[in-house]
């Protein structure tokens, strides 16, 4: 006869189970294990929400009912029976008896914390929660790791001597208190520009440092920035102390103050909270992994949810080490991967999984559907990036005339400048098209300033356009000057260009004259060079005597490069231009194709256009036609991933993301050749195309191999400057094998010492111990080498940098000597 008690908890897993019947297996076992620490990890598009949500219902209606042995004192045979013979339409006492039946120690909504990463998200989850639970959801702490942590604040934060009624600092507020503490420290505001001086603060809060933290790790005399930096540190955290402020950074950087500074309020929290969960686990950096091991600390009930293979948020301090080491800090950690795929078909899915099997530092899935197979993966390689973006607009009107909508179509970029000759295709094409994550390239301020400048440079006339430029960069002409000139223009019936030529001749201006003078001194002597040099030479002048891109580059912080690239960028407009119209290659030519496409090509659209974004804006987003451009090495990866195997496998995991973004269709393309911020560059097709089996794929146009060997393909030439951007050459464009790696495993090391040799002939040979001197990184310890097939692994502890970094050796072996 069976135990009683072994035969009631198999029946109440079952009809747990059948409330959650909507769930696949592998999501059912996800809701359905409440106690103890947990790793879901969930593949792109395998539903982790509705796991989230179902997971919540299931421990606010049976609590740990499906994941405990415990089984009630007053529970009888009659009960067991009821159980094992539970209708699949139970009535409404039926299931009210269920319930009672089933429930064991059920939490109150309060006691749940689901933290997200975004307000979105957050809203999703709290309106999700309350179809499937009614009232009882508004009681759940569903909010973003901010929010919570305010809420935190708001209710002990006196403890650390501030005021409840604090006020939070928005990035402007926190620029404005640096810019005043550089003042007060007679610190040049170009060498310590607000928003880098921000940045290296903001990385000091999330390794959890204090003021006197990082001004002690930076005392030695070496480090004469960061050293300064370390008092503008001191003196930042005490200006926001006396205003009672906190900016974003220091919400949880003084919530986790808070908790282990204050034993009473992190017993309250930890007694409060007997359910964690965290979503998008893997894009948490180390001050969130510190607050959630802090709150999930008392009952160790912890759900973390996310995807190692979709981290790509590196640059933002996500660190991918919490979801890789999670059963680590937590030995008896159950791990469920949720495996199936309900967006795309099994072909994308496949590419997909085969080319992040290719990273090593991950925990491992392989994504399945039953979508069915679907079209393989097109892969198109055309001769630039016109040709690419002719390509991509023809298959989108394709498309359309078999009954697909405009808005069933993305467009992914590694790069904002990207979507410049895409742009072109849509308008020159009429397909109506949005630019999400950034402005469309003639939206750009950069851009308009440097049209600005070229209008005036063709019609001095144009006030509109010299307003715009006549004080940028700064010049010392400011609004009052301005306005006072359009006064004498109005009055005198001439433009404001006339009236700054001759700004001796007014009393008005006499104290700007100077000023206004050398402008127009500058707008004429340009005007005389351009009747002497071609349009994009002049356009390099114009960049160079404007003093606009010196004008940024003197900023030397992220914003300001990728302004200079897009006044680079322009140049292939320019470039663009005179190989589609040779007849008419004037300044006035041009201007006038810009004009037609940027200001008569206005179209309202709604939503139903083509989105253009780039890859790291569509995460978490789906579409059923997805176009991945500009598949090259140096694109995509980029340059600097050759000499960084972490950086590499980041690209690696942002080519995923790309790529399970489509439904049905899914197109990669690539370009022989590619203009660039005026520099056209011959980049091999990218290793991401190799790593695809072939029965995965359709490659179109694929270039002649030269040779079935890797070895000769890592021979061709190709440049380094910019991201992506290879020298200008003379010489034809070459073919490049794209022959298919077969993923052999990775060798061991062969030496118990440590001193591997590279595999390869022809590279260098180093082993653990040796002293190298590399052209970007400078003199560094190698501590490690791993033997791979045709290259090595080579882990180098260079002495300016503070973690060590691994490299590939076939491709740093060159920029790398032994010393």
């Amino acid at each position: 006869m069976k135990d009683f008690k072994e035969c009631y908890i198999a029946a109440r897993r079952a009809v747990i189970a059948r409330d959650l019947k909507r769930l696949n297996p592998m999501q059912r076992q996800a809701a359905m294990t409440t106690e103890g620490p947990l790793l879901l990890l969930a593949g792109a598009g395998s539903g982790k929400t509705t796991v989230l949500i179902q997971r919540v219902y299931n421990l606010l209606t049976y609590g740990r009912g499906s994941d405990t042995d415990q089984v009630p004192d007053w529970a009888t045979e009659e009960d067991l029976q009821f159980l094992e013979t539970f209708p699949d339409q139970p009535d409404e006492d039926q299931r009210r008896r269920a319930v009672r039946l089933c429930a064991v120690d059920v939490p109150r909504p309060w006691e749940i914390i689901a933290i997200t990463f975004t307000n979105k998200a957050a809203g999703e989850l709290k309106e999700r929660l309350s179809v499937r639970l009614g009232p009882a959801a508004e009681d759940v702490w569903a909010s973003t790791f901010h929010s919570a942590c305010v809420r935190i604040l708001r209710r002990d934060i006196d403890r650390l001597g501030f005021g409840k009624d604090f006020t939070i600092y928005d990035t402007d507020d926190s620029k404005r208190v640096i810019r005043d503490i550089l003042k007060e420290q007679n610190l040049d505001e170009k060498a310590f520009q607000p928003r880098s001086v921000l940045s290296v603060i903001s990385a000091s809060k999330d390794r959890y440092e204090s003021p006197e933290d990082f001004a002690k790790a930076h005392s030695h005399e070496a480090d004469w920035k960061m050293s300064r930096i370390a008092k503008v540190y001191a003196a930042y955290a005490k200006k926001l102390r006396a205003a009672n402020a906190l900016d974003f950074d220091d919400i949880i950087y003084h919530t986790v103050t808070l908790l282990r500074q204050e034993p009473e309020v992190l017993e309250y929290y930890q007694h409060k909270f007997r359910y964690v969960l965290v979503d998008e686990y893997q894009d948490t950096n180390h001050l969130q992994y510190l607050l959630t091991s802090l709150l999930a600390g008392g009952y160790k009930n912890l759900c973390v949810v996310g995807d190692d293979d979709q981290s790509i948020y590196r640059f933002r301090g996500a660190n991918i080490e919490n979801i890789l080491n999670f059963e680590k800090q937590y030995p008896n950690a159950r791990t469920i991967r949720l495996e199936q795929n309900y967006r795309s078909t099994q072909n994308i899915l496949d590419a997909a999984n085969a080319v992040i099997r290719n990273n090593t530092g991950r925990k491992g899935k392989t994504l399945w559907t039953d979508n069915g197979a679907g079209d393989t993966v097109t892969v198109k390689t055309t001769f630039n990036e016109s040709d690419e973006a002719n390509y991509v607009a023809g298959e989108i009107l394709a498309g359309l005339n078999r009954g697909r909508k405009f808005s069933d179509n993305v467009v992914l970029y590694r790069m904002n400048a990207q979507s410049n000759a895409l742009e072109y295709a849509m308008k020159r094409n009429g397909i109506p098209y949005r630019v999400v994550g950034g402005m469309k390239f003639f939206d750009r301020a950069e851009v308009k300033d440097m049209l600005s400048y070229l209008c005036v440079l063709n019609n001095p006339l144009d006030d509109l356009r010299l307003r715009r430029i006549i004080n940028v960069p700064a010049r010392g002409i400011g609004n009052t000057t301005v306005d006072k000139v359009a006064a004498l223009a109005e009055s005198q019936g001439a433009s404001l260009y006339e009236i700054i030529r001759n700004a001796d001749l007014f009393p008005e201006l006499k104290s700007a004259a100077g000023k206004l003078l050398k402008f127009a001194d500058l707008i004429d002597g340009l005007r005389r060079c351009g009747g002497q040099l071609a349009l994009p030479e002049f356009y390099d002048a114009v960049c160079d005597q404007t003093g606009y891109i010196r004008a940024l580059e003197e900023k030397n912080d992220m914003e300001s490069r990728g302004r200079i690239e897009n006044v680079q960028e322009l140049k292939s407009n320019i470039l663009g231009f005179l190989e589609r119209d040779p007849e008419d290659a004037t300044l006035s030519g041009f201007l006038n194709e810009i004009a037609l496409y940027t200001d008569l090509d206005s179209v309202e659209a709604g939503d139903e256009c083509v989105t253009l974004m780039t890859i790291h804006a569509a995460k978490g987003l789906e579409f059923p036609c997805v176009y991945v451009v500009g598949m090259e090495e140096g694109i995509f990866p980029g340059n600097s991933a050759q000499y960084d195997e972490e950086e590499l496998e980041e690209e690696r995991r942002l080519c995923y993301v790309a790529m399970t973004r489509a439904k049905e269709k899914l197109t990669l393309t690539n370009a022989r050749q590619r203009m660039l911020y005026g520099r056209t560059s011959t980049n091999r097709p990218s290793r991401f195309l190799e790593e695809i089996p072939e029965e995965n794929l359709h490659w179109l146009s694929k270039p002649e191999p030269r040779s079935a060997r890797r070895e000769d393909l890592d021979t061709a030439p190709w440049g380094e400057d910019g991201f992506g951007a290879a020298p200008a050459r003379s010489t034809p464009v070459r073919s490049y094998s794209v022959a298919k790696p077969q993923n052999p495993a990775r060798k061991p090391l062969a030496s118990a010492a440590g001193r591997t040799a590279a595999p390869a002939a022809g590279l260098l040979q180093l082993a653990a111990g040796d002293i190298v001197e590399h052209t970007a990184f400078g003199r560094g310890t190698v501590t490690a080498v791993q033997a791979m097939p045709g290259d090595a692994m080579v882990t180098v502890q260079f002495e300016k940098e503070d973690k060590p970094k691994r490299l590939m050796l076939k491709f740093a072996g060159s920029h790398m000597k032994k010393v």
